[in-house]
């Protein structure tokens, strides 16, 4: 099953990646090395909760001009600010909001958003889309049955025009290496790799692949940088990234380096306060002007702790450990966390024994946790979660049985569970890869299959989907 926290030496020895029993007979990295150990929890089963590189939060397309967290892109140069209320909700989806829906003091009312409540929309910019490569245009009765992602039998697909996978021919040499728990950050038209290991190595290289010509390279880098590592964190700032923490073998890091995008060069600042403890497989999101980090494991334990960094003053980093009221979720990791508006959404992960398919919020001003009960839940870990409008497509991950290249939405306005048949030929299942939207396509890199480490690149294509209006102001049933 899916590896989490090892403390192996970054040798996958068989299909199973069996880990170092240096750690006891019972600890938590012992736990996950044997694949019948994490299962689906039956305590979250119980209370009918829900069931995410990671939380690869995405901007809107450069290519259409449109805004990115409330600044006009220009190219390139895209200048990327603080996060404002629910601006993350305000993608690269190419249709017009609904008119029936009525605006009530700045916020968007949905009297429905239901399966067979969608808005088709015309729009006069797919000219674009006809340059995306694809090995089919629209859903083929002789597709490949075999390879359709298995779909959870208790959740009927909603009606709507079709997403469609389709592996992308990519250009440059040396391309992207095989890559599991590495990170991507989207700057521009241009999306950064950083890390990650194959079936032998961690890494610490930066490739930067171009979603408008498909194209690989590798730039020459400046600085110092960090050691080789993954399921590091990597939070996108003002063209600059922040990466926190990670590991190689039984080594857990908790420093802080920045990887200057313009200048390509890396440095590493001076940080002061209650850092937080050496880990890996945590989250990260950022909301004014400061850097959150949830959970992840130590190399014995899964962690449920928060702190948050302010970096306004890149002289003076200081980090908080906080203690936010209410009930907070199970220690886990390899969870994935998106923020919107002010709220940090957990859904899944795992603590090396049970899989997780609950769904949590962390209020950000009000530093207050809040389970949210859902009728249908799904268990997932090593997942990607990445928000497009108001919904959180799933992509792939463990279901605590198997690997799955199953796409699942999470509706932020109802709370609800939807499926989507997604037509094509899906990637091999996997888990431990990243996911990031740019200009209507949903970018799939690597990741992990229990097997083989993966070099590929997939696109789920959403510019035909009348089904994602664009809504950009809406609200959480928490804060109605």
């Amino acid at each position: 099953m899916a590896e989490l926290f090892p403390s192996d030496d970054d040798t996958i020895n068989s299909p199973a990646c069996p880990e170092s029993p240096t750690l006891g007979e019972n600890s938590f990295e012992d736990a996950i090395s044997n694949p019948a150990s994490i299962q689906t929890s039956s305590e979250t089963a119980s209370q009918n909760s829900a069931g995410s590189p990671s939380s690869c939060d995405a901007p809107r397309s450069v290519r259409s001009g449109l805004s990115l967290n409330g600044t006009q892109g220009n190219g390139y140069g895209i200048s990327i600010n603080s996060p404002t209320t629910f601006n993350n909700a305000d993608r690269s989806i190419r249709s017009t909001l609904p008119p029936q829906n009525a605006m009530n003091n700045g916020y968007l009312i949905i009297n429905s958003i239901y399966p067979g409540d969608r808005y088709a929309t015309n729009n006069s910019t797919n000219k674009d889309h006809d340059n995306v490569h694809h090995s089919h245009r629209h859903p083929h009765p002789h597709r490949r049955k075999d390879n359709l992602p298995i779909l959870s039998p208790s959740v009927a697909p909603a009606p709507a025009p079709a997403m469609y996978w389709s592996r992308i021919q990519t250009h440059g040499k040396p391309g992207v290496r095989p890559l599991r728990a590495h990170t991507v950050n989207l700057v521009g038209e241009l999306m950064f790799v950083f890390g990650g290991c194959d079936a032998r190595t961690c890494f610490n290289t930066v490739y930067v692949f171009d979603a408008d010509t498909m194209y690989w390279s590798r730039p020459k880098v400046y600085g110092d940088p960090p050691p080789s590592c993954r399921a590091h964190s990597s939070t996108l700032v003002d063209r600059r990234l922040f990466i926190f923490g990670g590991g190689d073998g039984p080594i857990y890091f908790n420093d802080l380096y920045v990887f200057d995008t313009d200048t390509m060069t890396w440095s590493k600042p001076v940080t002061f306060g209650q850092v937080p403890s050496p880990r890996r497989a945590h989250t990260t999101v950022y909301y004014n002007n400061c850097i959150y980090v949830f959970a992840g494991g130590d190399g014995v334990r899964a962690l449920n702790d928060v702190y948050s960094l302010d970096i306004s003053d890149m002289s003076n980093l200081v980090w908080k450990r906080l203690e936010p009221e209410g009930r907070a979720p199970t220690s886990r990791g390899y969870h994935t966390s998106n923020l919107v508006g002010s709220k940090m959404i957990i859904y899944g992960g795992s603590d090396g024994h049970d899989c997780f398919r609950d769904v949590h919020i962390l209020d950000l001003d009000k530093l207050y946790w809040i389970e949210v009960q859902i009728n249908k839940s799904y268990p997932r870990l090593s997942h990607t979660s990445t928000q497009v409008g108001s919904y959180l497509f799933i992509v792939c991950g463990h279901d605590g049985t198997r690997y799955t290249s199953e796409v699942l939405l999470l509706n932020l306005v109802t709370m609800e569970w939807e499926s989507r048949r997604v037509y094509g030929v899906p990637p091999t299942s996997r888990g431990y890869h990243t996911a990031v939207l740019h200009d209507s396509r949903l970018f799939i890199f690597g990741g992990y299959d229990g097997h083989h480490v993966f070099d590929d690149v997939y696109v789920v294509d959403l510019s035909a989907c009348a089904y994602l209006p664009q809504i950009t102001t809406f609200q959480l049933p928490t804060d109605l």
